[in-house]
């Protein structure tokens, strides 16, 4: 059978054996605010081909990005991933292996880690890489502990633009540590320095790169800023193929880059799995969460891979590791490695172009209608724009046209009036110029 349900009895010893009077004992340390008042309102003790019919039915009122031309984005982006991807990832020497504990029987795994360690540095401009995080969010808030044991300190600056689903994660974890964490409010014109409010007790400044509104700056001035002060510049980087064309943040003085590498090999995939990416200096190694694998030669002289540091809480640091993160997303951080080198540094090259011209096609016909008005200068394949009317009530009235049209501000920032008429807009290679014609007479209709 798929599925072996537990008998009441099975449930009354089980907690009996851990000393817990109910099933609700387990769940103590959840807050209240976080539980669900009673049970989900969903039918009870369907047979498995009536649960698959009545899922399936659910399933096919969504409006997705397969089946509509899609300009979603905001920290997950629609490019294409070769079939190849796919077929490799699912042979079953990579599907079913698990943790390379034993490096004499897990060499295949170890390489393909080297190897995606190896472009992720080249990718961000650093000098080491580790072997994957859960996905962004998750890898800037272990940027921002990293730096609280760099520095010492327990002062953190985020930037207005950082995208707010990774601002939240940095705060969960720095409510942990009573880490003081001030972030101006969100910008969609273009934040100001962040260099005037660093101080002696700040450990670091994140910033987004580009921001979640779609603006490109130079941070080589403000990385100067935090390191004369002691502190680390931690850049954000949602949109992976946005490497391939612009500057790495490790030329502008990053110390440490972290970003979400969905966008090659991983696809969209309902929200996960997705993959993090973590870069640091040399000097902050011992520092970095997670683990990190080596190349070295055997007994014989033959090229071989370990792992070379592996500081969590699993292996022999227990409450000295520097992270709890327990697993890498061994699979996409494969994913991603097999797209990368189909693509070599001119495919990716070609494709980051690809998408720009894509997007500044769809800028320029999306800010010529009127009532419309371009809100980012400078893009890579983000932009936002800013409407004469509430964008979520836009993007409702394309949906029944055929069109995703993209992410309102107050989608991301709920409550917030003032992001209320602004929209985030995605074009990706994904997005053909009929795709963007037809947004622009849509959205041109709806406005009129």
């Amino acid at each position: 059978m798929r599925y072996l349900p537990l008998t009441g009895d099975d449930r009354a010893a089980m907690l009996a054996a851990i000393g817990a009077a109910s099933v609700d004992d387990l769940f103590a340390d959840v807050p209240v605010a976080a539980r669900l008042p009673g049970p989900v309102d969903l039918p009870h003790h369907l047979g498995e081909w009536e649960v698959e019919n009545s899922i399936g039915a659910m399933a096919a009122k969504n409006r997705h990005s397969g089946i509509m031309a899609s300009f979603l984005g905001a920290g997950a982006y629609r490019h294409h991933v070769p079939a190849s991807v796919d077929h490799l990832i699912q042979r079953s020497e990579f599907l079913t292996s698990y943790t390379p504990y034993q490096p004499e029987i897990a060499q295949g795994t170890l390489q393909y880690l080297f190897e995606f360690q190896t472009q992720v540095a080249l990718l961000t401009g650093m000098e080491v890489a580790n072997a994957s995080m859960y996905d962004g969010s998750t890898a800037c808030g272990e940027a921002v502990e990293m730096a609280r044991r760099v520095t010492g300190r327990n002062r953190v600056v985020l930037s207005g633009n950082l995208h707010p689903h990774y601002a939240e994660v940095v705060k969960t974890l720095g409510a942990l540590h009573d880490t003081a964490i001030e972030q101006p409010a969100p910008a969609p014109a273009g934040e100001g320095d962040l260099a005037p409010v660093i101080d002696q007790a700040t450990a670091a400044v994140v910033v987004q790169y580009p921001d979640v509104f779609g603006h490109i700056r130079d941070y080589s001035a403000l990385a100067r800023a935090a390191q004369a002060a002691g502190a680390l510049l931690v850049v954000v980087v949602t949109e992976v193929v946005s490497l391939g064309a612009l500057v790495p943040p490790g030329a502008m003085g990053a110390d440490i880059v972290v970003g979400e590498g969905q966008g090659l090999g991983v696809g969209l995939n309902y929200g996960g799995p997705y993959l993090g990416l973590f870069a640091t200096r040399q000097k902050y190694v011992r520092q970095m969460p997670g683990r990190l694998c080596g190349e070295t030669v055997d007994a014989e002289g033959r090229r071989g891979f370990v792992l070379t540091l592996s500081t969590r809480e699993q292996h022999i640091r227990r409450e000295k590791a520097t992270s709890n993160i327990c697993t890498n997303s061994g699979l996409c951080s494969l994913a991603f490695t097999i797209h990368l080198s189909l693509l070599g540094e001119a495919g990716l090259t070609h494709l980051a172009a690809l998408n720009h011209a894509r997007a500044v096609e769809a800028a320029e016909r999306l800010a010529a209608i009127p009532g419309v008005t371009l809100a980012t200068p400078a893009f890579f394949n983000e932009f936002t724009l800013k409407l004469d009317r509430d964008a979520a009530a836009v993007v409702e009235a394309l949906v029944g046209k055929g069109i995703l049209a993209g992410v309102p501000g107050a989608r991301l920032w709920p409550g917030q009036a003032a992001l209320a008429d602004h929209l985030v807009v995605a074009v990706t290679e994904t997005n053909t110029p009929a795709e963007i014609q037809g947004f622009a007479a849509a959205l041109a209709e709806v406005l009129a």
